[in-house]
């Protein structure tokens, strides 16, 4: 009952939090067109080489992380309009025609398209509130949706001689209140597209709660070095999600609170910044929010992460992320409606991401990048693959530049990166060659896209 209780409570503070951050939002977003700028390097009035590496986002500087982890308010003019907009175009081509087309009113093949629009409501308010909020249009679906969310309260003290940030977060998915690049909400690849081919399998913690789910998660920032946070997340009712343009059916709604936990270390060694971190989270959901077994499916993943990050003295910025997630499924639920008795429920999946980037002048920049899912075998999970596996292997190429990042001949009102990306399989939802039992291979999947990516 003791638990009964402190999760009805939690869930009714997530409630009141939610509807005190809709209400944000549709202020904000119904403020006017009055200036829509990168609002944060208003604020500040520094260039956005200062906060991101490459002068754009979302990678950040140990000066970016430090300003996200006070609560976004850092502060040099005394008022400006935290409003900011953004937009995303590319053309995707794959290796073979995708059959069917990747999205309806697209063609099978070399297919431009605006890839999102999104409004922000980005900025401090006074010393302790500040807020990063996303609305998104999508090109590809043509619908909007809100996007990333993430409500701060933070304040300052000395405890025992440390100087420690305590901050308190709302945020509609786990990881996208972190503050390095080494997790999945702000992790590479930092741009992509709905038209490109993706493998069907990742972890929960990669990005399948997002939007999907609202949490509050409160942290310690210790003399800018130690990291702990907690917290946890639940599932916004279905006509809600509805209505903010999210689909409430996947992966299926959280079964009470789902706990989120977080620690990390930066250290600064030599001329460089190293963080080593672990993070974890476990679930009970209802699939597709059908409760008629009444069984969940419970999802644990723990991980490890690292970064690097290094300026030389001609400028020029040399960064590396990795992240390792293991992931334990007991999938009663979905099993039972599959109508498997046996054999079927318990699975785990093994996820490995890497990327270096080497920005000359920190502006000009390349990014090689390695990615490596694997798991047990299950004929329920993946019947579409010939080997029953979620087995996916590749490398990701990444040229671009920033010709704005360390300040527009127009001010810090536009900003914008033109790039080039390559997405290389050997492995594809289970094999390399013949993974659908109909002769298809993973390089049939491999990718370029050009893009260019607007702020203002």
């Amino acid at each position: 009952m003791r638990h009964l209780r402190l999760d009805k409570t939690l869930s009714h503070f997530i409630g009141l939090a939610a509807g005190a951050v809709m209400t944000l939002a549709a202020a904000a977003l119904s403020a006017g067109p009055a200036q829509a700028v990168p609002a944060f390097a208003v604020q500040t009035s520094q260039p956005c080489q200062a906060c991101h590496v490459g002068g754009f986002g979302p990678q950040l500087t140990p000066f970016g992380r430090e300003f996200k982890l006070h609560g976004y308010t850092t502060r040099a003019n005394t008022w400006n309009v935290p409003l900011s907009a953004m937009a995303v175009a590319s053309y995707v081509r794959t290796a073979k025609d995708q059959n069917p087309p990747p999205a309806p009113h697209f063609s099978p093949n070399d297919n431009v398209a605006l890839d999102q629009f999104s409004l922000f409501f980005a900025g401090g308010l006074g010393s302790h509130l500040g807020a990063f909020i996303q609305t998104t249009y999508d090109g590809i679906a043509k619908a909007w949706s809100w996007d990333n969310l993430d409500v701060r309260a933070t304040t300052t003290a000395t405890i025992k001689g440390a100087d420690v940030v305590l901050g308190a977060s709302v945020n509609n998915s786990p990881t996208v209140d972190d503050a390095w690049n080494t997790l999945a909400a702000w992790g590479y690849p930092y741009t992509g597209s709905g038209l490109a081919p993706s493998p069907s399998a990742s972890p929960l913690l990669s990005g399948a709660l997002a939007q999907t789910s609202l949490g509050v998660t409160a942290y310690a920032w210790v003399n800018s070095e130690f990291l702990i946070e907690g917290g946890a997340y639940g599932s916004p009712g279905a006509t809600t999600l509805t209505h903010l343009g999210a689909d409430p059916t996947s992966p299926g709604d959280i079964s009470g609170l789902a706990p989120y936990g977080r620690i990390a270390v930066q250290k600064a060694v030599g001329p460089g910044t190293v963080e080593i971190g672990a993070f974890g989270m476990q679930a009970n959901i209802h699939p597709g929010l059908d409760r008629s077994t009444g069984m969940t499916d419970r999802y644990s993943d723990l991980g490890l992460d690292g970064s690097y990050i290094r300026t030389l003295q001609n400028g020029d910025v040399v960064t590396i992320n990795a992240r390792y997630t293991h992931e334990t499924q007991s999938l009663n639920a979905t099993c039972a409606l599959a109508g498997q008795s046996s054999g079927c429920a318990s699975n785990s999946l093994n996820d490995i991401r890497a990327d270096a980037s080497y920005y000359w002048r920190n502006e000009i920049g390349g990014t090689i990048a390695v990615f490596d899912t694997s798991g047990s075998a299950n004929p329920t999970l993946y019947a579409g693959n010939r080997t029953f596996k979620p087995d996916s292997t590749g490398l990701m190429f990444q040229l671009d530049g920033t010709p704005f990042g360390g300040g527009s001949p127009v001010g810090p009102r536009i900003n914008m990166r033109m790039g080039v990306q390559y997405t290389l399989y050997t492995e594809f939802n289970g094999a390399g060659s013949n993974y659908d039992g109909f002769g298809a291979k993973a390089s049939d999947n491999n990718t370029l896209r050009v893009f260019t990516w607007f702020a203002f």
